[in-house]
């Protein structure tokens, strides 16, 4: 399996994963559940009346962590590339995956929703004892 494909699976395969940001020196993290790849890029949707999207235009550097039982867990370092660019199939995925955590949009192409990818990555697969670099 490639490096991009193994760091969707450890962000696919736990309920909830989790983003943090950082304005004004003071860090924000928040549940995430959505990720997908799309022209050889992850994406992750959130909406623009969210916080963290106001973040990001502000700071757009992020790391993202998961913790996969059995796995150990994957750290998730990159900036946010807010030039919203999901396609059709990716965009009905996030609208309904939203949806299923009972967030209420007008459909896939609400302009609410914002889409944006994941630029510059570098990921690491955690033990107690090491970090493994995933080649990306």
């Amino acid at each position: 399996m490639d490096g991009l494909n193994t760091v969707l699976e450890y962000l696919t395969s736990v309920p909830a994963w989790y983003l943090a940001t950082s304005v004004d020196g003071q860090p924000h993290v928040r549940p995430f559940s959505f990720a997908q790849i799309q022209d050889g890029k992850l994406w992750f949707v959130t909406a623009r009346t969210k916080d963290v999207w106001q973040e990001l235009l502000q700071n757009q550097r992020f790391e993202a962590t998961s913790w996969w039982p059995g796995h150990g867990w994957l750290i998730l370092r990159g900036r946010a590339g807010l030039d919203d660019r999901a396609l059709g199939e990716m965009r009905e995925a996030g609208w309904k995956h939203l949806e299923h955590l009972g967030e209420h949009y007008e459909g896939p192409n609400d302009p609410t929703l914002v889409f944006f990818s994941v630029e510059d990555p570098e990921a690491f697969i955690c033990h107690h004892d090491e970090w493994v670099p995933v080649e990306l």
